[in-house]
């Protein structure tokens, strides 16, 4: 049989048929097996059975399993017997003689794992040299192995390769593939094809990659734009922050080629997601930012223009197109990115999953996320383990994401033993089935290996893949960091370190693969072109960074609100019919739950008009409104399918098959497709993907619902950071929308407030809207509205919990066909009573949310017509104009309550005193107080008792008569 040729069988131990073998070779003819094999066969005694092995005897290592091994009988007539010595018995044969070899074998493969296992912690990493731990299970006296098993043949069948080989050899392939500049941790990978697929990979090259004098050429060519990058910015800009890429220079090269490697094997969109450090260097050598905008940047001539706005250039952004080398075009994007290091990492996949779903890219193929990550903050940083759990989901996976971990060997000022339990900072990512190689930044040729087997993977498998980069910072955190405050040993070794670039530059000199000249040409010609765009920077009039949105994103506005909802988008009886009636339809054979068979007659009693349309199915109604003009839907949280509440129930589940179903997806039309996904129990990555996926996704209505409100705290740097302020920062549009239930039902602290206050107070310059709505009309209608008109800004909605089955919170369907979204609800019903007169009333409630429904039952048990109700419906932006219409009607000096059923520091009540001035102006200076609970450090009671007794006060003081 070929060993060659044969499959990779199991790992472990199968080998007693490779040692029956080699013995009866030796013993039909010792000449045919080889001399170390013969020596050792021959050196077995009668008397002495363990003496060429003393560790397979009886106390050995072997546990005593093989109690007699038999010399070979060259008389023909057996062994002598001993007279009952069982040490002389001669009746075991050459069977057990095999047993034992195949012991020795056994020992052999145990070593060969170990080095699978364990060879990363042997591997040469750190550039700076300093020692590892020994590692006892990698040495062959460990398992008893001797000098003089070195020499002798053994299976390798667990080895790609030939069907055996010299021990000595084993090793030091093994040694080669993983113990050199590469180490790979890989074995915990339960799948044993992807096992298999990548010993076949690593152990048959080595891991060591041929490349061609071109390829080493491009290697040192992108080390020099790199170096020289960095030593420009220095000396033109001292003492500007930029936090270098110096020590880590690898990065570039590495990108290079793993967007020339994946652009070969389909891909057409990166999408990049990285951290400040060596993040202006990839701009310019990697994203192909012209360097004449950058050192514009570090001029910083806009000062009047930027007031308020703008953002560090070393977190900007930027999107190009490029032709490889090997003639294919792709898009890539850099993400921008705030200081929060990593959280930008699932805004960027969300982005990448929204342009494959843009492009019907369900292969996943198509396009690809890299993300860029410090060890420290990869080690830290709990949205890493959100994102990664992602990747394999069905509602958020992108077919494999490439990540880099640029290993600093240091945080800020925190070494390695303070900043992690770990080995690695990347061992948080074995929880994934995937490998992960750690690579000597210093090694370019060994980051080339380890790139190209990374693609190959992510593609093979759709899975991620790390890379983590050894390296150093040659500053500090930044340029003006004296790094030697707490690290003088690693900075003594940095200062003593030659850039990479010259690392590689006198290994290849020494390979006479290029001469010193050739090399300065590089550089001399880089800087060259640098100076000239410097000159072109410093001689140009400064001007205003453009506005102007372009792809998908042309024809959409921000900017400030310019009052386009007043009527959105109508919808007759029969509009509304068919979608309510095909959103509760059935296939043919699908068996619902008896509970749901009565929801879908109920929903379609509201298509007939019959019931009133209550909070989901309005909801449904506008998604499948959208769906039938082309606007793709996608709605993710935690439990979202069915609801929170148990409302919604878009998504449903055959109870026999236990198949799913989602009747309003058979609406789309056109580029049209509804996406339902419960997400993992997670808030900072969820709403991040979503974020991202909206970035990409203008023309369609994207949600993300919070299991309760409250939740939404978790996600807090994600708002801050990127919903809030993109648009002021980097010009970035978005229309996601965040559903956060909300609402006073004595549930406890924690289910009961959205935190209306926090997004009030990051409400200005119309950046967002934050809306509480009080029907399922109006809540249908702000959903059209979101997508319909052209201006895109953030929507935050308090949604309702109680009120999704209050048979008072019902709206009818002249109401959802209406287009209208109302900001403030005028009280009609005070207006309208017969024997009401608008003037004589004696005090104006207004209020927001479900404390309305409380106030209008209290209005009705009094008969305190005399109080009319106000209901603001859009929080923000506050348009006066709205306020004084809706106030018109009574008399000037009618003092006005803000009614609200949180504490007086939160809700909307803060946001309001803050607007005082405009306000009092729109109330026609008439006094204004409010009705609250007391200020409180928690936003509710968690006594339900003490909850009602506290509505009841506020409900008393609403209609005291004083």
């Amino acid at each position: 049989m070929d060993r060659s040729s044969a499959p990779l069988p199991p790992f472990g131990s199968q080998n007693l048929a490779f040692a029956e073998e080699l013995y009866a070779a030796y013993l039909a003819d010792p000449d045919s097996v080889e001399p170390a094999w013969r020596e050792y066969f021959a050196g077995l005694r009668v008397d002495d059975p363990f003496a060429a092995h003393p560790q397979l005897g009886p106390n050995g290592s072997s546990g005593g399993l093989f109690t007699r091994m038999a010399a070979p009988d060259t008389s023909g007539h057996g062994a002598a017997a001993t007279n009952g010595d069982p040490r002389g018995s001669t009746d075991l044969g050459p069977t057990h003689l095999a047993s034992d070899v195949a012991v020795l074998q056994d020992r052999v493969d145990q070593i060969i794992r170990a080095f699978r296992v364990r060879g990363h912690l042997l591997a040469d990493l750190d550039p700076l040299g300093l020692p590892r731990a020994p590692q006892p299970e990698l040495e062959t006296s460990y398992y008893g192995l001797t000098d003089a098993d070195l020499e002798r043949t053994f299976s390798s069948d667990t080895i790609q390769g030939t069907g055996s080989m010299q021990l000595g050899a084993m090793l030091e392939r093994l040694r080669n593939t993983y113990c050199r500049s590469i180490g790979v941790q890989f074995m915990h990978i339960d799948d044993l094809n992807v096992k298999n697929w990548l010993t076949q990979r690593m152990e048959t090259t080595e891991n060591r990659i041929q490349l061609s004098r071109d390829e080493q050429m491009r290697i040192l060519t992108c080390l020099t734009d790199a170096v020289i990058f960095e030593d420009f910015l220095q000396k033109k800009f001292l003492g500007a922050k930029r936090f270098s890429l110096e020590g880590g220079e690898s990065l570039i090269p590495l990108l290079d080629m793993a967007i020339e490697e994946s652009a070969a094997r389909g891909v057409r969109e990166v999408v990049l997601g990285m951290a400040h450090r060596g993040r202006i260097n990839v701009l310019a050598n990697v994203m192909g930012k012209p360097a004449a905008d950058i050192f514009a940047e570090f001029e910083d001539k806009h000062a009047e223009d930027m007031r308020g706005r703008g953002d560090v250039k070393y977190h900007l952004g930027f999107s190009s197109d490029r032709t490889t080398r090997s003639g294919h075009d792709v898009h890539m994007t850099l993400c921008f990115n705030p200081s929060h290091l990593e959280f930008v990492n699932p805004v960027a996949l969300g982005r990448q999953r929204a342009k494959q779903d843009r492009y019907g890219d369900g292969s996943r193929k198509g396009g690809m996320c890299i993300l860029i990550h410090g060890d420290a903050a990869f080690a830290g940083q709990g949205v890493i383990q959100e994102s990664l759990n992602l990747s394999q989901l069905p509602g958020y996976t992108t077919g494999g994401t490439i990540h880099v971990v640029v290993n600093n060997q240091v945080g800020f000022t925190t070494s390695p033993e303070e900043g992690r339990s770990c080995t690695y900072p990347t061992d948080i990512a074995k929880f994934l089935q995937i490998p992960i190689f750690h690579v000597n930044g210093e090694d370019p040729e060994a980051v080339m290996q380890v790139v190209k087997l990374a693609t190959e993977f992510r593609e093979t498998w759709q899975r991620d893949v790390v890379i983590d980069m050894w390296c150093y910072r040659r500053y500090g955190h930044n340029e003006g960091d004296e790094p030697s405050f707490t690290q003088p040993l690693m900075y003594k070794a940095v200062r003593a370190r030659k850039s990479v670039r010259e690392g590689y530059l006198d290994r290849l000199l020494g390979m006479s693969e290029i001469t010193r000249e050739e090399a300065d040409e590089i550089a001399e010609h880089r800087r060259t072109v640098l100076e000239n765009q410097l000159a072109t920077a410093r001689a140009e009039e400064p001007t205003n960074p453009s506005d102007e949105l372009r792809g998908v994103w042309q024809g959409y506005t921000g900017g400030f609100d310019v009052d386009t909802d007043r009527i959105v988008e109508t919808a007759t009886h029969e509009e509304l019919r068919e979608v309510i009636e095909a959103a509760a339809t059935l296939p043919e054979g699908f068996v619902p739950h008896k509970k749901i068979e009565r929801l879908l007659e109920q929903r379609r009693e509201m298509a007939r008009g019959e019931r009133g349309l209550d909070w989901a199915t309005a909801e449904v109604a506008a998604f499948g409104r959208l769906l039938r003009r082309g606007h793709p839907v996608r709605l993710s949280g935690q439990d979202s399918g069915r609801g929170t509440f148990s409302q919604r129930h878009v998504q449903l589940h055959d109870q026999e098959s236990g198949d799913r179903i989602v009747p309003v997806a058979t609406l789309a039309q056109g580029n049209g497709r509804f996406d339902v996904y419960n997400s993992p129990l997670s808030e900072i990555a969820v709403l991040g993907f979503e974020y991202g996926y909206s970035m990409d996704t203008p023309d369609g209505l994207v949600l993300w619902e919070a299991q309760f409100g409250d939740f939404v705290n978790v996600a807090q740097v994600i708002i801050d950071q990127f919903i809030v302020s993109a648009e002021a920062k980097w010009n970035r549009l978005s229309g996601l929308v965040l559903l956060l239930p909300h609402g006073f039902e004595g549930q406890g602290p924690e289910h009961s407030s959205a935190r209306l206050e926090r997004f009030l107070m990051l409400a200005a310059e119309d950046n967002i809207q934050v809306c509480n709505p009080t029907t399922p009309a109006q809540y249908h209608n702000l959903l059209m509205r979101q997508v319909v008109r052209p201006w895109r800004k953030p929507l935050v909605v308090m949604t309702p919990k109680s009120l999704l089955r209050l048979p008072a919170a019902t709206s009818t369907l002249d109401e959802l066909g209406s287009g209208v979204f109302q900001r403030i609800i005028p009280d009609t019903n005070v207006s309208d009573e017969p024997d009401s007169n608008p003037n004589a009333v004696r005090r104006v409630l207004m209020c927001s949310g479900k404390i309305y429904y409380d106030l209008v039952a209290r209005r009705e048990e009094m008969g305190a017509n005399d109080v009319a109700i106000l209901r603001l419906e859009q929080i923000y932006p506050l348009d006066p104009t709205d306020l004084t219409e809706a106030l018109a009607p009574y008399a000037p000096n009618t003092p006005v309550w803000w009614v609200q059923e949180e504490p007086e520091n939160m809700g909307a009540w803060p946001f309001l005193l803050t607007r005082h001035e405009r306000l009092g102006r729109a109330l026609g200076n008439r006094p204004i107080h409010c009705i609250a609970r007391k200020r409180a450090a928690v936003p509710a009671t968690g006594s339900h008792a003490a909850h009602a007794l506290e509505q009841a006060e506020l409900l008393e003081r609403a209609f005291a008569t004083s």
